[in-house]
């Protein structure tokens, strides 16, 4: 039972640790992949995307006409 456990300590330390480090060079290389750019800058502008105007200074000052619903009724 210990010679199991220890080989696969073993192999967690070192194997384990060659798989997360190829991972993490595998998604740094996806994200810089060449051709990226356009859909990294689409991803980018989802926030603004539906914006057709700035929002007006006197509609940040008016009470709303309705009050809020309580979530919990």
């Amino acid at each position: 039972m210990e010679d199991t456990y220890t080989f696969l300590q073993i192999v967690a330390r070192s194997w384990g640790a060659m798989f997360m480090f190829a991972v993490f060079i595998g998604v740094i290389v996806f994200t810089l992949r060449p051709g990226s750019r356009k859909v990294h800058r689409d991803i980018a502008n989802i926030p603004f995307r539906h914006d057709d105007r700035p929002a007006a200074a006197d509609d940040a000052t008016q009470a709303p006409t309705q009050p809020f619903k309580e979530a919990r009724q």
